[in-house]
């Protein structure tokens, strides 16, 4: 099927892509608007050296999970949903899964697509910000429509761009200051804890770590994996994210807006507006691929890629032109702790507990799919519970990563000693040690 991306089915070799095609798109998802902000609010809060230790924190938390979640994509061929059948989830909870990142990345597609028309429509004035949402919304619709190839021909003229940018205002506003002065000087805003700025960092891009199977099943090897998550998670957050940082201590302000604005004029925020559009890609793309598993896994029938694209872009834009997707932020954020834990159990069962491996393996040596999986795995479900309630109700340490660490922790017990207890469908329970 055209433009499908191989949704329910193992990516072939013949349709991988070169190191560099899904790199530049892993980055351009780490060095986008979103980033500048963050690293303005840490700076905003925190002094330059705490700010450091914040990010570096954060980020060798995203890139441990990152990695391990993008190995298992590149190995099975497989997108995140699908993957989560052989998992740890069975059928029914990756529909579960997949219903979850849609309704999560759908809502923060049509957030972003908000936020990108009222910056067109401050810059350029002329039609009402429900227009430029129409427009932002179909052509990003357009973009994923498409598919990987046109979605990493928009990486390649974004991501330049913003780097140039970047530099830009570097050089620009940061010329009429001392840099020692900027390191040195303390947090011009109210401050922020360790904890809170490596919450910040970690929260910021935990949902794409959960999505990089996504992404990574077009890459040709487990080292390109690691190369290009360490490469865009290190340069996203440490080059944009300081860059931000030192903006925020120069300007004694997080209004990224206004300090681009200074610095680099229209231009500038013309390109930070449109970088809005890289990020916003993969929203849709992996929120269509999670809809389309959903579907097939509770209705029995199967849409395309293209057409929960066409949907989800539609709805998004709609919404973002009615101008009340704001009221679903706290909605929205929920579900960004709810999912997190799917991470640690994915993590769990492929690394550690490998129930469905022997099934994996033997079929990718054929490019197909194993066996049907169980529907339900009761302890998946139960440790994505405990997962989330410690993330909600835990005040110490990070949220999101802690989490990910409990719903792995507990799933890889019960997985070594109890054994996971699966429901074959047709057949009498088993137990797979």
């Amino acid at each position: 099927m055209a433009h499908d991306d191989y949704s329910l089915r193992r990516l072939p070799d013949e349709a991988r892509r070169s190191w560099f095609s899904v790199a530049v798109q892993r980055f351009g998802q780490v060095s986008a608007f979103h980033q500048f902000l963050l690293g303005a609010t840490l700076g905003l809060g925190m002094t330059f050296w705490d700010a450091v230790l914040a990010i570096t924190l954060g980020s060798v938390m995203l890139e441990v999970v990152t990695i391990l979640m993008g190995i298992a994509g590149v190995r099975e061929n497989l997108s995140t949903s699908v993957l989560a059948r052989w998992a740890g989830f069975g059928a029914r909870g990756s529909a579960l899964v997949g219903l979850l990142v849609t309704l999560s990345l759908a809502g923060w597609f049509g957030v972003q697509n908000d936020v990108f028309a009222h910056g067109l429509h401050r810059l350029m004035g002329g039609p009402p910000v429900w227009a430029w949402a129409v427009l932002g919304g179909i052509a990003v619709t357009a973009i994923v429509v498409a598919g990987f190839h046109t979605m990493a021909w928009t990486a390649y003229l974004t991501v330049p761009a913003f780097l140039l940018l970047t530099g830009w205002t570097i050089v620009t506003e940061l010329r009429r200051h001392d840099l020692g002065d900027l390191v040195g000087m303390p947090a011009p805003g109210p401050a922020l804890t360790l904890a809170q700025g490596t919450t910040l960092v970690a929260g910021a891009f935990i949902m794409g770590a959960v999505m990089t199977p996504d992404m990574t099943r077009f890459n040709r090897s487990t080292s390109d994996v690691v190369k290009q998550t360490l490469i865009s998670v290190t340069l996203g957050e440490y080059l944009i994210g300081l860059t931000g940082v030192l903006l925020a201590h120069a300007a004694r302000s997080a209004d990224v807006v206004g300090i681009v604005m200074s610095s680099s004029g229209v231009i500038g925020m013309l390109i930070m507006v449109t970088a809005i559009l890289k990020i916003n890609d993969w929203n849709l793309y992996s929120a269509s691929l999670g809809l389309v598993n959903t579907v097939d896994v509770l209705l029995r029938k199967k849409i395309s890629r293209s057409a929960a694209t066409l949907w989800l872009g539609a709805l998004g834009t709609l919404l973002s032109a009615l101008g009340i997707l704001d009221h679903f932020t706290v909605f929205l954020t929920w579900i960004g702790v709810i999912t997190p834990p799917v991470a640690g159990i994915v993590i769990a069962e492929y690394f550690v507990v490998r129930t469905w491996r022997a099934e994996l393996d033997e079929s990718r040596s054929r490019g197909e799919l194993p066996a049907d999986p169980p529907d339900w795995v009761p302890a998946a479900l139960g440790c994505w519970a405990a997962g989330t309630a410690v993330g909600f109700l835990v005040p110490v340490g990070i949220p999101t990563i802690n989490s990910v660490v409990v719903a792995f922790a507990l799933y890889a017990a019960i997985g070594r000693t109890a054994g996971i207890v699966r429901q074959v469908p047709g057949s009498r329970v088993d137990t797979h040690r």
